[in-house]
Parts: structure tokens; sequence; C-alpha cells
């Protein structure tokens, strides 16, 4: 395709947020280019939720049919491409792919996601986001009344039990040998019948992702249904910190309500700005980054 020599906008990302960005922004007649390589992050995931007129629709259902609904608006351009530096000038700034392509605009949206830094637990990756998940709001009523195992080795595991109680009343807390709660909420969990297994687990025994159990390093083995987990993660991308762009204390891009980062003429919404991992508010996020990217953009040529 023929670049333009200079865009109004460059997204880099083009699922739920990115997508939703260049529509707010298509609708409103600006030279925009998304900028993706097609490996969203919840690629493995079989099902949405919790996003209503799509609960339960495929994720890459929602992505393909969106990026139908974007390519109608003929001021939205695609490259398919891994964008690896950027760099701010005058004016501008400067997107470099890894094909060597150096691509200019105006602004920049960065909807680039996380990635998540899985455990080297035989079967953990197999199972995340079929029935190892992050989240009882996207998946925990597929898994209500199923014997629940939560694996997350700090103060979260105890937020979790509390939401998840409310859909199982069979818990159990897997702490890997790592005890971390204070009297008080050792009393709770006794009180609402949630277990606690110290024991540091070996592997999860599964069926095409589907957990079957749980094996500990002393050979033991329990059956679960699904487990819960929260795992580390870095930026997908690491050109908004090449750019100055500042990050919080969980490493997410610090924005304003605004979905400004700290660099003018820098955006950034979805996954790599937030904890609240929903393909519905990577939509909301990417919506609002639209509209205030194109007011600013009216704002500077009126």
């Amino acid at each position: 395709m023929e670049l333009k020599p200079l865009y109004d906008v460059i997204i880099i990302g083009g699922s739920y947020a990115g997508l939703s960005a260049a529509m707010a922004l298509g609708r409103s007649l600006k030279n925009t280019l998304i900028i993706d390589n097609g490996i969203p992050c919840n690629r493995q995931t079989p099902h949405s939720h919790n996003f209503i007129t799509q609960d339960g629709e495929k994720p890459k259902v929602i992505a393909e049919r969106a990026r139908e609904q974007v390519a109608q608006y003929k001021s939205i351009e695609f490259l398919n491409a891994k964008a690896i530096k950027g760099k701010k000038l005058e004016g501008k700034f400067e997107i470099q792919t890894e094909e060597g392509d150096k691509i200019f605009a105006k602004k920049l949206i960065f909807a680039t996601g996380i990635k998540d830094l899985l455990p080297e637990i035989k079967g953990f990756t197999a199972c995340w986001g079929i029935s190892v998940i992050h989240c009882p709001y996207c998946h925990g009523y597929e898994f209500k009344g199923k014997k629940t195992a939560i694996m997350i080795d700090n103060e979260k595991a105890f937020h979790i039990a509390q939401l998840v109680n409310n859909l199982t009343d069979n818990i159990t807390i897997l702490t890997s040998g790592k005890t971390y709660f204070s009297d008080v909420q050792l009393q709770k969990l006794k009180d609402h019948h949630i277990d606690i297994i110290d024991k540091e687990v070996l592997e999860i025994v599964h069926h095409l992702g589907n957990i079957n159990a749980v094996t500990f390093t002393d050979g033991s083995q329990v059956p679960f249904d699904a487990i819960y987990a929260s795992v580390p993660f870095i930026q997908h991308s690491q050109i908004p910190q090449e750019l100055g762009c500042e990050l919080n204390e969980q490493g997410y891009i610090k924005t304003d309500s605004f979905q400004m980062t700290n660099i003018e003429g820098v955006f950034a919404c979805g996954d790599n700005t937030s904890p609240m991992r929903s393909v519905a508010n990577a939509v909301a996020a990417g919506n609002l980054t639209g509209a205030m990217v194109n007011y600013i953009l009216t704002e500077e040529n009126f």
C-alpha cells in the first residue's frame, strides 16, 4: 500500500481499543492509520462475556466484525506490520515498522495491550484464558457452582475469594507455601468454608485447556474445574516508554481521565492502561480516546 506523507493519527494496535478509537476518528474524517500484526493477547480465549450485545461471542468474531465496520470509513487505513520504534519530531511523530517503513502522524494512540508472563507450570499456558482465568466478571458465571481454585500470591487472593464466593461454595486457595493472610482474613476464609492448600503446584492436568486436576510437588492431586490466577506482565510495546510516557506503580501507561499520557500528542487506551481487562472496557476507552484526539486536532486546525 502507498502510505501518506503525514497522517492525522497513527493507532498502534488494531484490536478492540484501537478499532474503537479508529471508528470515532473515521466518523470525523480524520486520516488515520492502524498498525497491527494480528496477534491479540486474548487469542486463546474461547468466548467474550460481560459485554452487552456480544455476550458469549468469540473474541475473534467481535474483532473481525469491528474491523469490517471500521474499514467502511475511507479515511481509515490498515497496515499489517509491527511497530518497533518511535520518535518525536517537530510538530509530528515518526513510527518505524519492523519492515523498515517510516510513517509520520500528528498524534499517536497506543492500544498495544500487555504481555502476560506466564509461570513455568506444566499445563498453565495451555489453560490460560480457557479454564485458568483472570476475572470473575469475564468468566466467573461460566464456572458457577464448580470446584474452583485461586492461585494468586498476594492480597488480591482474598479479594478474588470474596467475589468468587458469590458464584460457588467450593473454593480452595493455593498458596504454594506462601502464607500471607492476616488472622482476621484467615477467620473469614474459615467462616466461608474456603480451604487453603500450602503445597507448591507442579502441574495443571487438563484436556484441550480444560482443567481436570492440579498436581502438587509432593505427588498429591486435587480435582478442579477452574483456577483464578494473576500473572505479572510487561508492556507489549516499549515505544511509549521510549517516547517518555510514564508508567504507574503497577506497570500500566499513566493517562489522565481523557486517556492522554504525559507526552503531548500521545494517547493510550485499553489493557496497557488499566487493570480492568475486558473487551467492553477496551471498547469504551478507545471510543473516548478517539473522540479526544479528534477534539484536539479540530481545535488545532480551526
